[in-house]
């Protein structure tokens, strides 16, 4: 798992691929490009996004049409959409978001509000991939810095420890399976089995020192837990 999303960028306009590319990237996201529905749904295919910017028009089959079959789809039913286009009038808004858009955004944009929806966005869906701060209890993680204390004594975590616990925090005091744990690591085309997970796990607890046990708790049968102490 990546400290933020990955973006799919759909948009067929090379001088606005490069702008959100830039903005994107500045501002912690991993990108990816499409200029076509067709090359975008063949990168979904091998590998779900954490969000889809989607223009509606597409040379070849349209971006409405690819947020139909996506919403229609178990797999994609999920994905954060936002629609960015230059359809600005209210009729097309509402028809955006009733094909299942979860924001609407109307050329030309402002790269840093752009970046403010996308974030509400994913705070609302994935929150681990929102790319922002997170403190919980003693902890305090940054994403874009790459660093974790506790108590202010900075820790020193692997890539996937912490991958781990940036889930962990930003899923507090919820039993997660060790299937969720592995998917949010890997995404959905993963090949790791279940008992994996347990070993990062215990490297976590290892780095987190003496609170490692209190904080990430195991449930019995199901899997784990980041207890978050109270306030």
């Amino acid at each position: 798992m990546k400290a933020a999303a990955a973006i799919l960028v759909v948009e067929d306009e090379l001088a606005i691929q490069a702008l959100l590319k830039h903005a994107l990237e500045t501002a912690g996201f991993e990108v990816r490009l499409a200029a076509s529905a067709e090359q975008a749904s063949t990168a979904i295919d091998a590998e779900l996004p954490g969000l889809l910017l989607l223009d509606l028009m597409l040379p070849g089959m349209s971006g409405e049409t690819l947020a139909r079959q996506l919403r229609a789809a178990p797999r994609t039913r999920d994905l954060p959409i936002i629609m960015v286009t230059a359809r600005a009038a209210e009729t097309e808004r509402i028809r955006g978001l009733e094909l299942g858009a979860d924001d609407y955004v109307t050329k030309p944009f402002s790269p840093r509000e752009l970046i403010a929806r996308m974030r509400a966005v994913l705070r609302r869906r994935a929150p681990h991939l929102a790319g922002e701060p997170v403190t919980n209890g003693p902890l305090r993680l940054d994403p874009a810095a790459r660093t974790v204390s506790c108590d202010g004594r900075p820790l020193v975590l692997g890539p996937t420890e912490f991958a781990l616990l940036q889930y962990l925090m930003t899923h507090p005091n919820r039993a997660l399976s060790r299937d969720q744990l592995l998917d949010a690591l890997r995404g959905d085309h993963r090949c790791l089995e279940d008992r994996t997970i347990d070993v990062y796990i215990r490297r976590l607890r290892t780095a987190l020192g003496p609170q490692g046990e209190v904080l990430v708790e195991t449930v019995r049968g199901v899997g784990y837990r980041f207890v978050a102490p109270p306030a």
